[in-house]
């Protein structure tokens, strides 16, 4: 090989990898969009926008938050697997995205394969709430009542399957009890029929169901979560207040199509850290009762196969269809 030659071809292999370069470099160069599978008002939807405006100031380009609904979720999900892997379009997942795999067989894509995991944005507790009219004010109270009464109490969910039903699945399958489970369509309407007397109880997210609480409107009797919620730290865990070993969170995500390249994923890892630890977006997130997270690819990776993992037990375990 001649000199020319030589240097011919370290030019050509240079402008090759220039381009691909230059694009992750100058990323994001067009707005970016943040699609969620719920409802605007949801809690997903709440999170998406409660982010979205410090990723825009800090990544120099507007970040759009969009509602695909339907199907649980996978709709916006499959629009997102099957787009350009070029850091555009994202996706916000609530806890439903690990539950889904075990529920249904009609999938349109591989949640652990054609989506990569970008950062866990924060968790929360359920809350277990009761409608005032209903006679406990205990988690043991309820328990007592369940027992001496099978089949009386009903508790409402937004669906069979969804976060709010595997929470009130492990719970009477943890103190043996009989409770009726009502289904709705949405976590929403679930909550507007306890607060309207209609159902005793439901496992509501905290960001929803706190305020209704502090109103009056619904009485909690303890939080699902591991811990104590910052936003109501005079409520007890469940664990705590006598149901020993219970403990599930739902909690809030982001991803990307699969083939993204890394250093666009670890630059939105960056930014959503940035993002939820701001101090006006952390203070918003703890007075709701939820905890700002913020974490690595690969620990919201390893997060996500332990949710299926669990999701997958209590369904197999209930019997829960779709």
């Amino acid at each position: 090989m001649n000199k020319l030659t030589a240097v011919l071809l370290a030019f050509w292999g240079l402008a090759c990898v220039l381009p691909s370069y230059a694009q992750s470099v100058a990323y994001p160069v067009k707005p970016v969009r943040l699609l969620v599978g719920q409802a605007p008002g949801g809690a997903t939807d709440v999170i998406a926008r409660l982010v979205n405006p410090k990723l825009a100031e800090s990544m120099g380009q507007s970040v759009i938050v969009e509602n695909r609904t339907g199907a649980a979720g996978s709709i916006a999900a499959a629009l997102v697997a099957k787009s350009a892997p070029d850091g555009y379009n994202l996706l916000v997942v609530s806890s439903s995205y690990a539950i889904n795999p075990s529920l249904y067989t009609d999938i349109p894509f591989d949640p652990l394969k054609d989506l990569a995991p970008i950062s866990l944005i924060a968790e929360a507790p359920f809350l277990l709430v009761v409608h005032p009219s209903t006679p406990v004010r205990s988690v043991k109270e309820l328990i007592a009542l369940a027992k001496s009464k099978p089949g009386l109490l009903n508790y409402a969910s937004g669906g069979n399957g969804s976060s709010g039903h595997l929470a009130g699945e492990l719970f009477t399958y943890l103190a043996n009890v009989n409770m009726v489970h009502i289904p709705y369509k949405g976590a929403g309407p679930a909550l507007v029929d306890v607060i309207a007397g209609q159902v005793h109880l439901t496992f509501g997210s905290v960001l929803s169901s706190l305020g209704h609480v502090k109103s009056g409107r619904l009485r909690a009797l303890g939080v699902t979560g591991s811990a104590r919620s910052s936003g109501a730290p005079e409520l007890p865990t469940i664990a705590e207040a006598g149901l020993a070993g219970y403990q599930t969170t739902t909690w809030y995500g982001l991803l990307a199509p699969a083939n993204t390249p890394a250093d666009i994923v670890s630059r939105l890892s960056d930014e959503m850290k940035k993002a939820v630890n701001a101090t006006d977006v952390r203070t918003r997130i703890l007075t709701d009762g939820a905890e700002p997270r913020g974490s690595t690819p690969r620990e919201f990776q390893s997060h996500l196969q332990s949710e299926m993992k669990r999701a997958s037990t209590i369904i197999k375990r209930a019997g829960i269809k779709p």
